[in-house]
């Protein structure tokens, strides 16, 4: 049975390479049917953190990983040296005393070609006379990683390894230790570095976040699992939007590109777009509950969900993140809009409208006929505001403009009229009012 690993270590959180190779082998291993195992690689104790494993775990479970089984590396110690002193035994290690008089336990590597047939870039050969002796166990009494992935591996009973081409250099150090001590070997894959759109590594500037900030950020999972398999392997005629249960049917390790991807945030957001634009609304106002709790825009328990829901529909096509419903909507929930003094300028200011003009007189036209509206729904309101453009003898975006700034404190926004139906009668009213004079 095909058994792979995903093996963060928490002295930090996940970021987005490390989401990107949880992907690809639990990818695999839904594939083909295998187990997917977590080890939480935290030998190291002054930087490993609990906070650092809840953050690993809980942005795992987000992505919607479910591992089969769970290790720490931290409760393996006894292993590591058990192992270690049967090299010793064998004549493959040796003891090296520190100043202090404390001993560390390091294998002699031995010279010789080393071929690694990896499941992505192909035949790889490696030198081991350019590598040095490796320390097992260092002088605390923790292990190093490379002797620690080898014995967890073994043990483990992992048969594939996929993990960044960052670790291509530990793989001949690793491949002599599983050697001698007569383990079988697994196969490996090295995934290809992801970058940052200017050409570099990727930074926290081009992309290298955690995957909690992104979920902070308003992305939703599926549409960050589907970008970040796009940044690595392709399903082919020219399909850029699959969801994961798809891909696990098309899935080959084989057809991962070689080549290093490029993270485009741009891409990203039209992505979460599209999986925006058709989410169920339901499930979207669930999200936007605690960030609209956040922002005290509603208090929890005590609000009207049907109204969330409809304002959820009018904005969720425009939605690039669910973030930019909570920044986009502020004005219904806001007893004052915020205004966008530049726009106040351009559209509001009576002295910059042509010669005949009288904004205020308009937009007090326009309160009386909302007032007589005798049934208040987004048709009556469309044409009211038809016949008094048409009267005026003016163009509809003459007044478009003006009314969505002096009602949203906003140039852009959803149609103007459904704007209109969902602030209600009286608070349209009240807002334009203030620009009467």
């Amino acid at each position: 049975m095909v058994r792979v690993r995903f093996a963060p270590s928490p002295t930090g959180n996940l970021h987005i390479g490390g989401g990107r190779t949880a992907l690809f082998n639990w990818l695999f291993s839904q594939s083909q049917k295998g187990k997917f195992i977590l080890r939480i690689e935290d030998t190291d104790k002054e930087r490993s953190k609990k906070e650092f494993v809840d953050e690993i775990l809980g942005s795992l479970q987000w992505l919607g990983f479910n591992w089969d089984e769970i290790y720490y590396q931290s409760e393996r110690f006894e292993a590591y040296r058990m192992f270690a002193d049967k090299l010793l035994e064998a004549g493959l290690a040796y003891i090296e005393k520190s100043p202090e008089g404390k001993e560390a336990i390091i294998y002699k590597v031995p010279a010789q070609k080393i071929k690694v047939d990896d499941l992505i870039r192909g035949e790889i050969e490696f030198d081991s006379s350019l590598i040095k002796d490796q320390v097992l166990i260092k002088s605390d009494g923790t292990p190093t990683y490379n002797f620690a992935c080898v014995v967890d591996d073994a043990q483990m009973n992992i048969t594939h390894i996929i993990r960044g081409d960052d670790h291509i250099s530990n793989t001949p150090k690793q491949v002599l230790l599983y050697k001698a001590l007569g383990f079988e070997l697994p196969l490996f894959a090295h995934l290809p570095l992801i970058m940052g759109v200017d050409g570099g590594r990727l930074s926290k500037r081009t992309g290298a976040t955690a995957i909690s900030d992104y979920r902070k950020m308003g992305y939703l999972p599926e549409a960050l699992l589907n970008y970040l398999l796009l940044l690595s392997w392709s399903p082919g005629e020219n399909r850029e939007l699959i969801p994961v249960k798809d891909a696990v049917k098309l899935f080959d390790i084989k057809n991962i590109n070689k080549t290093s991807a490029t993270f485009d945030l741009k891409k990203l957001d039209w992505i979460n777009n599209q999986y925006l634009k058709n989410a169920d609304p339901e499930q979207l106002a669930d999200e936007l509950i605690p960030l609209l709790e956040a922002r005290n825009y509603i208090k929890k328990d005590n609000f009207d969900r049907r109204y969330l829901l409809s304002l959820v529909k009018l904005f969720q096509a425009r939605l690039a993140r669910l973030n930019d419903f909570v920044d986009w909507a502020d004005f219904f929930f806001l007893d004052e809009p915020v205004m966008d003094e530049a726009a106040v300028r351009k559209y509001l200011d009576p002295s910059g409208l042509p010669a005949g003009r009288d904004l205020p007189g308009e937009l007090g036209v326009f309160v009386k006929r909302l007032d007589n509206l005798v049934e208040f729904n987004v048709a009556n309101i469309e044409s009211s505001f038809r016949e008094l453009v048409v009267e005026l003898g003016i163009e509809a975006k003459q007044l478009i403009h003006p009314i969505r700034v002096a009602l949203t404190g906003k140039t852009i926004g959803p149609g103007l009229f459904e704007v209109i139906y969902y602030l209600g009668k009286e608070t349209s009213k009240k807002r334009l009012l203030k620009w009467v004079k």
